[in-house]
C-alpha cells in the first residue's frame, strides 16, 4: 500500500483512557505520516495506552488541546466521542482542514464488502452472531466498536473477504465527512439512548441512518420490522430492502431471551445476503454462547443464578433482559451515570416484573422514586436504595430466594463509579465469586 500519508501533519483528537486511538495512531505512522496525538487527559490517565506507543515517532500533546494542533495540520483524525461542534473541530474546519475518523479512513480503504450494524440495543451480540455465521463459510473480519481497529489488517482484508463492523451513532455521526455506507446495513432498533450527546430523538435517529444513507443501489438495509421507527425506514434507502423479526422461524439458542432470538434472526438476515444457508446458520448459532457483560451466566450458587448485563446502558436494553426472565423472579441491580434519558418505561417494568430493586449510582435514587411510584400501595416489588455498587451487590444477593435471578443490567452508563462498562461488569463477577465462595 503506498504512502499516501507520507510526511503528511496528521493529528489524531483523542488517545483515550482504553486506547481507542492506538490502532489508527500506528497506522498512520506505518504511512510516513508526521502524527501528533492530542488529548486532554494526562500523562498518568494515559499511561496503559501510552506504553503501547513505546517506540513509536509521535508527538504528545497531554493535559489539553492546542489549538494550534487543528489549525496547521494537513488531516484531524476526530474520535468520534468528541461531538462535532467542539470549539477545536470548528477551528480546524475555518482553517480548511481536512476531518476524518478511524472508520471513515478504514472504509475508505477496505477492499471487502462491508456489513455494518447499529442500533440501540443488540448490535454488539447481532455483529458477533454474524460475524461467526461468515466465518464459518469465508475470511471475516469483525471490528468497529465491538473491538480494535481493523485500519492494520488492510493489507490482509482481501476482495473475497467480508467485513463485519458495529457502528455506533458516534461513529456514524461523522460518516457524512465520507459520503458512504456500508454495502449491508443493519438497524437491530431504536431507543432513547445518548441524549446528552445527540440533543432529542430526532438528531439521534439522523445519525443512525448515516449507515444507509450513501448506499447505492446494489446495496442492501436490513432492518427490524417489529420496530415502527426504523421498519419506516426502508422507504428511504436507495439500495434494496430487507426484514427480520423475532417472531421469524426460531432458532435453538443457548442464550436467553426473547431479544436473543431477534439478534439471532438480524445475523441470519445478513448471512443470507451472501449466500449462507439457514441450516448452515442455524448450527453456528446453536454454538453461539454470548458475550461478556451481555446478559452472561457467571455464576450459581445455592439456587441463584447471577447473571452479568454491564454492557446495557440503556432503558430499554434493561427492560429486554428482565423480560428474558420469569416474572417476579429478578432481583436486580440498576443505576449508573446520568445520560439524561427518560426512565418511565423502564420504572413501569421493573415494577410489573421485578421482585425487588436495587437502585445504585447517580441515578439510582430517580429509578427508585420512579419505581416505588409505579407500584403504588402494591408494595411489591421491594427497592433498595444503597449509593455504593459493593453494597449494592450484596443486597441483591441476600434478597434472592432459591430459583430467583440476580441481575446486574445497569441501565445506564457506568462513567459515575467506573472507568468503562468492563470495568462494571468484572467488579460484579468478583463481588458475586466473593460472596458466594464465602
Amino acid at each position: 500500500m503506498s504512502n499516501l500519508f507520507s510526511d503528511k501533519r496528521v493529528t489524531v483528537m483523542g488517545l483515550g483512557r482504553f486506547g481507542g486511538g492506538l490502532g489508527v495512531t500506528r497506522w498512520l505512522v506505518e504511512q510516513g505520516a508526521r502524527v501528533t496525538v492530542s488529548d486532554q487527559a494526562g500523562a498518568d490517565e494515559l499511561a496503559e495506552p501510552l506504553s503501547a506507543l513505546a517506540g513509536l515517532d509521535v508527538t504528545l500533546h497531554l493535559g489539553g488541546h492546542e489549538q494550534s494542533d487543528f489549525t496547521d495540520a494537513d488531516l484531524v483524525v476526530v474520535n468520534p466521542a468528541v461531538p462535532f461542534d467542539s470549539p477545536y473541530i470548528r477551528a480546524a474546519r475555518d482553517a480548511g482542514v481536512e476531518l476524518t475518523t478511524e472508520i471513515n479512513l478504514f472504509l475508505a480503504r477496505c477492499a471487502a464488502p462491508v456489513v455494518g450494524i447499529t442500533g440501540s440495543v443488540g448490535k454488539s451480540t447481532t455483529t458477533a452472531m454474524t460475524g461467526e455465521i461468515l466465518a464459518n463459510v469465508k475470511p471475516t473480519h469483525v471490528g468497529g466498536n465491538i473491538g480494535r481497529s481493523l485500519l492494520e489488517n488492510l493489507p490482509e482484508i482481501k476482495p473475497g473477504h467480508v467485513v463485519v463492523l458495529e457502528l455506533s451513532s458516534f461513529q456514524l455521526s461523522y460518516l457524512p465527512l465520507l459520503a458512504q455506507s456500508p454495502h449491508v446495513a443493519l438497524v437491530t432498533n431504536l431507543h432513547p439512548n445518548h441524549l446528552d450527546r445527540h440533543g432529542n430523538m430526532t438528531d439521534y435517529a439522523d445519525a443512525k441512518k448515516n449507515i444507509f444513507r450513501f448506499q447505492c443501489a446494489d446495496d442492501v438495509l436490513i432492518v427490524n420490522r417489529d420496530d415502527s421507527e426504523v421498519a419506516s425506514w426502508t422507504h428511504q434507502a436507495s439500495g434494496r430492502t430487507d426484514t427480520f423479526s423475532a417472531d421469524d422461524e426460531p432458532f435453538d439458542l443457548n442464550v436467553p431471551g426473547s431479544h436473543n432470538q431477534a439478534n439471532a434472526q438480524a445475523a441470519w438476515s445478513v448471512a443470507r445476503q451472501f449466500g449462507v444457508s439457514r441450516s448452515a446458520a442455524a448450527e453456528v448459532l446453536s454454538g453461539f454462547t454470548g458475550l461478556p457483560h451481555r446478559l452472561q451466566l457467571i455464576a450459581e450458587r445455592d439456587g441463584v443464578r447471577y447473571f452479568n448485563d454491564s454492557k446495557c446502558t440503556t432503558p430499554a436494553g434493561a427492560v429486554v433482559a428482565l423480560e428474558a426472565f420469569a416474572p417476579r423472579s429478578v432481583v436486580i441491580i440498576v443505576g449508573g451515570y446520568d445520560k439524561k434519558v427518560d426512565f418511565g418505561d423502564l420504572c413501569s417494568a421493573l415494577a410489573d416484573r421485578a421482585k425487588a430493586i436495587v437502585a445504585t449510582g447517580q441515578t439510582g435514587e430517580a429509578i427508585a422514586d420512579g419505581v416505588e411510584h409505579a407500584r403504588g400501595d402494591a408494595g411489591v416489588p421491594s427497592v433498595i436504595r444503597t449509593p455504593e455498587f459493593a453494597a449494592a451487590v450484596a443486597a441483591a444477593g441476600d434478597l434472592a430466594d432459591p430459583d430467583d435471578i440476580v441481575l446486574l443490567s445497569p441501565a445506564c452508563a457506568s462513567f459515575d463509579q467506573f472507568r468503562n462498562y468492563e470495568q462494571r461488569g468484572e467488579t460484579f463477577v468478583r463481588l458475586v465469586g466473593t460472596k458466594t465462595d464465602g
